[in-house]
């Protein structure tokens, strides 16, 4: 039913003369896609996404250091400038007022007052002074002077029982622990010391940097964000120690305070303060930060900026930046979203562009969501480091981003795309930051000439090779710009024209590490990574030659015919030799079970059932995509794996099964597709000239005589089958190319199985 209704169907198209869709009933139908929405979102935000990094709706500042602008720079809007001199003058004078920062560790003076309570413990635990260590009670005592004599035994024990009497109950011991505490409080607060001096270089006779003397500020270490203010004759040693006496006298009494005092006052540390440097360097700064700059007045129309045909110094840039600041801070919204709109029509005009142009030549990259994902953030991200590096510090650094990107698009994809995209980012790039045709053109030219000389990365120098040839281009390009545009040639055209060929060199020369890293990103397969991968050190190839030597010495023999035939048609050799090399991987798990490898043990098929030996022949492409994949083979290598039979019918089997179904009076039909290899067909040239090797080689090594006119006749029905069979249907391979393969295939079987001189028997002694 469904048949009679399609045929209706085309019957009343016919009466109608209903035309196919056009161009744009094509697209509108497209665009109906929910894939293609997502697309078109993608599209979007990294639209507004480079509207923000760029920042769009406002103008870029145009000048940089060394241009000579044709006539004198008017000021267009009012602004004032700082006058540095006396801006200089009060911020000196504000950090000379400032307080020095130290670091106060008081742990010093907490662990004396704590080693003193310990001390008043044992006293307190102590019937007599004998019971204490016999160096203890002379600690209390002052300390010895040359014509003072030594306490006597009774001095000590009268000191002993002083002492006791402040600690003889846990009550007084917890109270003398309180006393303690408050009579340190102010020496543990403010810290014992004298303040240092920050060290400068002699300025009018002072070789120290001049603040507050007579407050510091002091905290605690690795806690600066409250600092304490400490008049400075309080916390020198003498005064501390004095007021500290004075402290303790006022909690214990003249006599106690006083012995406590002579057991403290050997044992208190020469300072606890430490000058904080950075946290006063920064107080500081602080300090002249807060001082408002001294402004002089530009007006509008009556101040010039800068002199027409004299070169841009420092002093002129910052003076055009400060306008170009004023001037952008008066643009109102309705200004801002003009610009904002017309910069994100240009980037809907380069999308137009650079989308008719992928559909019509290279239509599976937009198909491919991940790679059409991948390269938009590409352009998004060359656009954000340009961005990043564009400023009269690093003059022309953006150079380097377009590069890479221009270089990374030509190795990922293809030459033309990545010519198309880089002059898409070129001119955003100048539109970005306000440059002009000058430099678009030197941009172009240094992106074009490291695309063209891309070709084939073979060696790891091939890319300093495009570096230096492109940064040659390059110097010359500006050189013959800056002169129609009249710059001066001996302070300018020379300068730049290094300068873009130094960032140019350097570009080829990151290209060259991040070479790897676009490999993998990407998937590409560079023929310096294929001579890499395709090493016959490489660990699949090294246990395929010790489990399956057949099976290598044919994948040998294959990748030898191959790489000549895809050579034939303008085809990758290379790849197709190193595909060639993994395609039968998989057989090494049941080497047995092809004949390559049997040798004369007989053939194992001959005890199974047709039916069983075909899922074991093609169960070899799943293993062989999982060794692969276990081993990190890239996609492409895999491809070769899964495709090089194609959907394939294992013809032996299949005879062998329709033989035995015959022979069976109650056999049934045989079902075809189970003798068939899963697939897919080959989807490139490459995958579809390995087919043909493949089958060729080993089909070749069945014949007795192998003249040149059965090699002919052998390739050529093998192509034809596979052709007739629709193998070839999903990779573009056209008549022309699969004779071309199959005139290659022969010349090459022809020189394996050429003719020799046969000798007469070798006689032996």
């Amino acid at each position: 039913m469904s048949t009679s209704g399609q045929r209706r169907t085309r019957i009343e198209r016919v009466a109608a003369l209903e035309l196919p869709p056009n161009l744009w009933e094509r697209l509108v139908e497209r665009v109906q896609h929910a894939d293609v929405w997502v697309r078109l979102s993608i599209c979007a935000v990294a639209a507004f996404l480079m509207l923000i990094i760029i920042g769009g709706w406002d103008p870029p500042f145009i000048y940089r250091a060394g241009y000579s602008p044709s006539r004198d720079i008017v000021c267009r809007t009012t602004f004032s400038v700082p006058n540095d001199e006396q801006t200089k003058a009060a911020r000196e004078r504000a950090q000379n007022q400032v307080r020095y920062v130290y670091i106060h560790d008081a742990k010093q003076l907490e662990q004396l007052r704590d080693k003193l309570f310990t001390t008043m413990s044992q006293i307190s635990a102590a019937a007599t002074m004998a019971d204490l260590p016999p160096d203890m009670m002379p600690s209390f005592t002052s300390p010895p002077m040359t014509n003072v004599e030594a306490p006597t035994k009774e001095q000590l024990e009268e000191d002993f029982k002083k002492l006791r009497e402040l600690v003889d109950t846990k009550e007084k011991m917890a109270n003398f622990e309180k006393k303690l505490t408050s009579a340190f409080t102010d020496i543990v607060k403010n810290g014992i010391g004298t303040p240092q001096k920050l060290k400068a270089e002699p300025i009018g006779g002072r070789d120290e940097i001049q603040g507050d003397q007579t407050k510091i500020e002091t905290h605690p270490p690795g806690d600066s964000k409250f600092p304490l203010v400490v008049n400075i004759p309080e916390i020198l040693p003498d005064a501390a120690a004095s007021h500290l006496l004075g402290q303790l006298k006022t909690e214990f009494g003249a006599d106690q305070g006083q012995l406590l005092y002579y057991w403290i006052k050997p044992k208190l540390p020469a300072s606890t303060i430490t000058l904080d440097e950075p946290a006063t360097l920064e107080a500081r700064e602080n300090a002249a930060a807060k001082v408002e700059p001294i402004l002089t007045l530009y007006k509008a129309g009556e101040a010039d900026l800068a002199p027409g045909n004299v070169p841009l110094d420092q002093e002129k840039i910052k003076l055009l930046r400060t306008e170009y600041e004023a001037e952008k801070a008066e643009r109102n919204w309705k200004t801002r979203l003009f610009r904002s709109l017309s910069v994100l029509g240009m980037f809907v005009a380069l999308y137009t562009l650079s989308g008719f142009y992928i559909f019509f030549r290279d239509r599976r990259l937009l198909l491919n969501l991940r790679k059409f994902s991948s390269l938009i953030l590409l352009f998004a991200g060359a656009i954000a480091l340009s961005r990043l590096a564009s400023g009269d510090s690093l003059r022309a650094a953006e150079l380097i981003p377009v590069l890479l990107f221009g270089m990374t698009v030509g190795i990922a994809y293809h030459q033309e795309l990545a010519l198309l995209l880089t002059a898409a980012l070129s001119l955003v790039i100048v539109v970005a930051l306000g440059q002009n045709l000058t430099d678009y053109v030197i941009l172009l030219s240094a992106a074009a000439t490291s695309i063209l000389l891309l070709g084939r990365i073979r060696t790891r120098t091939r890319l300093l090779y495009v570096g230096l040839v492109a940064g040659a281009v390059t110097a010359l390009t500006a050189i013959g710009m800056g002169v129609v545009s009249n710059q001066p040639f001996d302070q300018y055209l020379v300068h730049v024209a290094l300068v873009d060929a130094g960032w140019v060199i350097i570009a080829g020369i990151l290209m060259t590490g991040l070479l790897p890293y676009v490999e993998r990103l990407f998937d590409v397969m560079t023929d310096l990574r294929l001579l890499e991968i395709g090493d016959p050190s490489h660990p699949l190839l090294q246990e395929l030659v010790r489990r399956a030597p057949g099976t290598y010495n044919h994948s040998i023999n294959v990748a030898s015919l191959a790489e000549a035939a895809a050579e034939s048609i303008g085809a990758r050799g290379l790849l197709v030799r190193v595909g060639a090399y993994f395609h039968d991987i998989g057989k090494m798990l049941k080497p047995g079970y092809f004949v390559e490898n049997q040798g004369g043990e007989g053939n194992r098929h001959d005890t199974l059932m047709p039916a069983m030996s075909t899922l074991i022949i093609i169960a070899h492409i799943k293993d062989g995509a999982d060794l692969g994949r276990q081993h990190k083979l890239p996609q492409p290598l895999i491809d070769f794996i899964q495709q090089h039979h194609g959907t394939t019918l294992v013809e032996y089997f299949f005879r062998r099964a329709n033989q035995q179904s015959e022979a069976d009076p109650n056999g049934s039909e045989v079902d075809e597709s189970l003798f068939r290899y899963p697939g897919p067909k080959p989807q490139t040239k490459e995958a579809a000239v390995l087919m043909v090797a493949d089958a060729a080689e080993s089909a070749s090594r069945s014949l007795v005589d192998p003249t040149p006119s059965r090699l002919e006749s052998l390739v050529h029905e093998l192509a034809m089958k596979r052709l007739i069979d629709g193998q070839f249907d999903d990779c573009g391979l056209t008549l022309q190319e699969l004779n071309a393969i199959e005139d290659s295939l022969v010349k090459s079987l022809i020189a394996v199985y050429h003719g020799r001189v046969k000798y007469p028997d070798q006689r032996t002694a």
